[in-house]
């Protein structure tokens, strides 16, 4: 049987295409935007070398494990806002990070996006893709508990929160990170997600 070609897709509003060296300028202007990282101020990139290395994980993402993330253009003009045809509005997917066998599940859209249903589109479209390429890795999403948007969403895609607990790596200690996941894990697997950062 064949490996399906994921590397594009198209929802009804959005062109999803293989994160690639290419998209930097676009993908920096996303993720050195502040309004992006409201919920983790820390993640705002500061230089095009940190999303440089971010495209470079990528990259090896989509050639080692055939999925990845993808860089989310609009396919047409977006009603009520500035956006046009062609513009990135964000970025996600699905993928391996290194030492783990779960799909990690990860979407950041620009705030003019926000609340137009696009995120629902494109967790849709990753999910799909990793039950396509491989049914029995779980898929699994990290979030931040006071982000009430991204919890939304994860929940309104069908999955169910599996673990809560300290955000490993977070500068702020206070910080409580939630675990989503499209099954139940066994305790052994939910352990080395929990910890994972």
């Amino acid at each position: 049987m064949s490996t399906p070609d994921l590397r594009h897709a198209t929802t009804s509003r959005l062109r999803l295409d293989a994160v690639v060296p290419e998209d930097l300028d676009d993908h920096y202007a996303l993720h050195s935007d502040p309004g992006v990282w409201r919920h983790l101020p820390s993640g705002v990139h500061t230089s095009p070398e940190r999303t440089r290395e971010g495209i470079e994980h990528s990259v090896g993402h989509w050639s080692r494990d055939g999925l990845g993330y993808w860089t989310a253009r609009l396919r047409a003009d977006l009603p009520g806002t500035a956006l046009t045809a062609g513009d990135v509005v964000g970025t996600g997917g699905c993928a391996l990070r290194l030492g783990t066998e779960w799909w990690n599940l990860y979407y950041r859209f620009t705030p003019a996006a926000w609340g137009k249903g696009l995120a629902a589109e494109l967790v849709t479209a990753a999910i799909d893709a990793a039950h396509t390429l491989a049914p029995d890795r779980p898929v699994v999403a990290y979030l931040l508990e006071h982000n009430a948007e991204s919890r939304g969403r994860a929940e309104r895609a069908g999955l169910q929160r599996v673990w809560r607990g300290p955000d490993a790596g977070n500068p702020d200690p206070a910080a409580v990170r939630l675990v989503y996941a499209d099954r139940p894990l066994d305790e052994d697997l939910l352990g080395r997600v929990a910890a994972h950062d």
